[in-house]
């Protein structure tokens, strides 16, 4: 009996140093899956590949609701290679490029880091070989050239297909839709002849206007931008449902700069949100601020929209959305508050 007392205790002192040993283990090392690799097939089963760039003219920037830059658009034609959606994330510079694809934090880094005619000098992944070997059967030296044409067309055309109308249909009458300004104004506390100084320059009163984006009707709204308003996509060329979808964004975009006391500077940064983006317009607004400019009055902040083009301002710190081609948001404003005095001195309220 004493000995059978003995060979349960010495099973109990086992079972405890077991139990240590395993407590001592670190949970990192406990299920070690160091060997898995994020290949090709996890790639297709997951659905989608993400890259790595830059911010800038030629590698990916957001314009007018849609993303372009010629390494971006090539990705975007490998990933539909591939069957794949692609997810691209900003890096600040190539040393995170570097150390974000080195812990795996992506497939592959979509920036001509190295010059090589037989491959678009990308870097793919530790231990992507079938990644690797996919990417150089599908790249052809041309392709970069063939993208950075398709992009050079996309920017010299026409930005809008639409019939010009003239920006007066007759003597105190701006347009067919005046009553339907006036209407969906007041909801926002607009003047109804700014409202329709900014249709103009959307569309020149055409309902059926598209932009090469995908942007619709008399207020140029982008599908993504119905859903999020609660306009159904097939009315969206519906004259009275554009516009009043297009004063719920107005307002939404006042709402976010409600700070700003003065109604005009308010409703100049409203208007460059809605052509340029909400994001880009805060990025100047905060180099504005810096520079010890105000960053509630437009004509500070137009300076720094116009700068977003220059590196040494989108690769800046305090820039959280990169490059902007600023001419054109600068230029948005500018012509509809020239339209819209025109409008005062022509149209009663």
């Amino acid at each position: 009996m004493k000995q059978f007392g003995i060979f349960i205790l010495l099973l109990l002192l086992a079972a405890s140093c077991s139990r240590q040993q395993q407590q001592l283990t670190p949970p990192w090392q406990a299920d070690d899956d160091s060997t898995t690799v994020f290949d090709l097939p996890q790639i297709e089963q997951a659905g989608e590949m993400i890259a790595l760039t830059l911010s800038g003219p030629d590698t990916y920037y957001d314009y007018h609701g849609s993303h372009l830059g010629a390494q971006y658009l090539l990705a975007e034609q490998f990933a539909a290679y591939l069957g794949v959606r692609l997810r691209i994330e900003l890096c600040r510079d190539t040393s995170e490029l570097l150390s974000r694809i080195q812990t795996g934090d992506a497939d592959l880094i979509a920036l001509r880091l190295t010059v090589d005619s037989l491959t678009p000098g990308w870097m793919v992944g530790k231990g992507k070989e079938e990644l690797q070997a996919a990417l150089d059967e599908w790249y052809k030296p041309d392709m970069l050239a063939q993208v950075q044409q398709k992009e050079r067309q996309m920017l010299t055309k026409p930005r809008v297909s639409r019939r010009v109308h003239a920006p007066m249909l007759r003597r105190g009458v701006i347009s067919y839709y005046d009553e339907l300004f006036k209407r969906y104004s007041r909801g926002i506390g607009w003047d109804w002849r700014l409202l329709a100084a900014q249709c103009y320059q959307e569309s020149t009163f055409d309902p059926e206007a598209e932009s090469w984006a995908g942007a619709r009707g008399l207020m140029q709204i982008m599908p993504k931008t119905a859903d999020h308003l609660g306009l159904p996509r097939e009315q969206i060329t519906d004259p009275e449902q554009n516009i009043a979808a297009a004063t719920r964004l107005l307002h939404e975009l006042e709402r976010d700069f409600n700070y700003i006391h003065d109604r005009t500077e308010r409703q100049n940064m409203v208007l460059a949100s809605y052509n340029g983006g909400i994001s880009h317009i805060q990025d100047a607004m905060r180099l504005a601020q810096r520079d010890q400019r105000n960053p509630q009055r437009w004509e500070d902040v137009r300076t720094y929209v116009l700068r977003l083009k220059d590196p040494h301002y989108y690769q800046d710190t305090l820039v959280k959305h990169g490059y902007m081609r600023g001419t054109e948001t600068a230029d948005y404003v500018d012509r509809i508050r020239a339209r819209y005095q025109q409008y005062i001195r022509q149209v009663r309220q």
